[in-house]
């Protein structure tokens, strides 16, 4: 096999997978652990909102210095980072988590930027997309059997059998990606000075696009609806685990399996109907808005419902979740300013990162002073706000596309 499919990409899928396992398995047990050893959500919120948070800060830098250095070395230094996060979890409370997360925060940053940006500098153009969509799938495969494993590893005060987990993970991934090769297409061709110069004009167009961040109205719209839909998702991976012990036939392991491999399939089967013209379509993306809407009420009402509605709401999660990124990330390739274009879009997945952590963070203190089904209430009224917003937003954005 040649191009994407090649043995050393193979090596880099495989990577990939080993890589996301541990966080599959980590979004059931941190919130299940936390719980019994009597911490709040509001705890467990923050626990689970400081890797995506930490993330979401790190993630403009990565580029910069994987620029500067060459991703194989930078890889082999967050392989080493990553390790010490997992082997943490083995023997720390909630205080020891919160690090661990923060550490997985820094190594996500760089292994993500690393090994596509690797692969993207590796492959020829006609070749990139199936690379990156290899890498996303095989992000994507763990968080189906992962939960379920999770559930099955873990029990109130014996925690060996995750100890034993996560440093075969860890070893695992070690040697994957120390044995991993990716060609640098930046070796030799520039010195030290010019790298540091280049490295200097990025920092630069980093700093000045949070300017237009606010001003260009395409950007804002799409980030503020990946935000919102963002902080949904986060509510999703940080609560499930402990909601579903309250619903009667509730699996957290199949509600998130559910979800994830409704991602992989919708994402496959539903390719062609993403909108890719550069036009604002606001009828499509208040579709999908709906769509999130409906599966978090859904998601409210199997406390009283039951497991019907919980694993509907899975599905339609899934679904939204599968259409509305890919669909917002294509629509700012064609309407950005092309010498900025990189840079915004980069802003615009921190928005992404952002969302996801504050879902844990913010919902958590809602979960405290009401219930699970209420906070999932509020997360359907903030689906059903985006879905006004987007068509509010459409003849704005098609009057700011023909200026």
């Amino acid at each position: 096999m040649k191009g994407a499919l090649a043995w050393p990409f193979l090596r880099l899928y495989l990577l990939t997978l080993f890589y996301f396992s541990a966080n599959s398995i980590l979004n059931v047990i941190i919130p299940l652990q936390g719980s019994s050893l009597g911490a709040s959500n509001t705890t467990i919120g923050i626990v689970m909102g400081a890797y995506l948070f930490t993330t979401m800060l790190l993630r403009p830098w990565a580029g910069h210095i994987i620029q500067k250095r060459g991703p194989i070395k930078v890889l082999r230094t967050i392989l080493i980072l990553n390790g010490a996060a997992l082997i943490l979890y083995t023997f720390t409370g909630l205080e020891g988590y919160f690090v661990a997360r923060m550490l997985q925060g820094v190594c996500t940053a760089f292994f993500s930027m690393a090994l596509q940006l690797g692969i993207i500098d590796a492959l020829p153009e006609k070749e990139r997309s199936q690379g990156i969509s290899m890498y996303s799938l095989c992000a994507y495969l763990p968080g189906i059997v992962g939960p379920l494993l999770a559930l099955g590893i873990w029990q109130p005060g014996e925690m060996g059998s995750f100890a034993v987990t996560m440093i075969a993970i860890a070893i695992l991934t070690g040697v994957v990606g120390f044995t991993a090769k990716i060609d640098d297409p930046s070796d030799g061709q520039t010195g030290r000075g010019g790298q540091g110069q280049a490295n200097a004009n990025v920092k630069t167009e980093t700093f000045s696009a949070f300017g237009p961040f606010f001003k260009n109205p395409h950007l804002l719209a799409c980030s503020v609806l990946m935000l919102t839909s963002s902080l949904v998702f986060g509510a999703v991976t940080a609560f499930i685990p402990l909601y579903a012990l309250q619903i009667a036939g509730g699996h957290a392991g199949v509600f998130l399996m559910l979800q994830a491999g409704t991602v992989v399939l919708a994402r496959f089967v539903l390719r062609k109907k993403i909108p890719s013209d550069g036009k604002w379509r606001a009828s499509f993306i208040m579709g999908v808005m709906l769509i999130l809407a409906v599966a978090a009420q859904s998601v409210s009402l199997s406390a009283a419902g039951g497991f019907v509605f919980f694993y509907v709401g899975a599905v339609l999660m899934g679904i939204a979740q599968a259409l509305l990124y890919p669909t917002l990330t294509t629509y700012l390739t064609f309407v950005l300013p092309q010498a900025s274009r990189n840079v915004l879009i980069g802003l615009f997945i921190a928005t992404a990162d952002l969302g996801v952590s504050l879902g844990g963070i913010i919902m958590g203190p809602v979960a405290d002073l009401s219930s699970y089904s209420f906070m999932y209430m509020l997360c359907a009224l903030l689906g059903v706000a985006m879905t006004l917003f987007a068509y509010e937003r459409r003849k704005a954005l098609t009057e700011a596309k023909a200026a």
